[in-house]
């Protein structure tokens, strides 16, 4: 646990601290297309399906979540190998997708139970359950995706180092 302001900024300008900041971000980034997309095809009546409309804007999001995951929050470059890292991210991911469904179920639910609701509160819901039901699966997505995505440590180590000779504070 970091003790003062100082320790916490220190930690976010360390390897892992700029990991987890970016994979953080990246989320945040992943978490507002899927949103978006649930507003548009939802409340625009273009998917009249709760679910569907969970589901589309879902894997819709898994593309910018997979490349910003890979490629910026963990630094990969390079072809990405389908066993190590596609695989395992499709798993966790449609893992994450299959929990907002059931969530999206319960939205339906209460939105067929509340006929009286209006069809903005109701996107609304859905949105909202989405989100939930995300942000339940971030802690252990970061754990899995932090293991499939990982570096080598002492490479890590000598960049972070030869960032912080070109900075000045070495």
């Amino acid at each position: 646990m970091p003790r003062s302001y100082q320790d916490v900024v220190s930690w976010s300008k360390s390897h892992e601290g700029k990991k987890l900041i970016r994979y953080t971000l990246g989320s945040v980034y992943t978490t507002m297309f899927s949103q978006a997309v649930i507003f548009i095809v939802y409340g625009g009546h273009i998917i009249k399906g709760v679910v569907s409309a969970t589901l589309f804007a879902n894997l819709l999001a898994i593309i910018p979540s997979y490349h910003l995951n890979r490629r910026w929050a963990w630094k990969k470059d390079g072809s990405s190998h389908w066993r190590k890292e596609v695989i395992p991210y499709l798993a966790m991911s449609l893992s994450g997708i299959a929990f907002s469904t059931i969530g999206a179920f319960g939205a339906k639910y209460l939105i067929h139970r509340n006929h009286h609701w209006s069809h903005v509160f109701d996107t609304g819901l859905v949105a909202f359950v989405n989100l939930i039901s995300f942000a339940i699966f971030w802690v252990l997505k970061m754990l899995v995706f932090n293991k499939i995505f990982h570096t080598n440590k002492l490479a890590d180590i000598d960049a972070h180092l030869s960032d912080e000779e070109h900075s000045g504070r070495a």
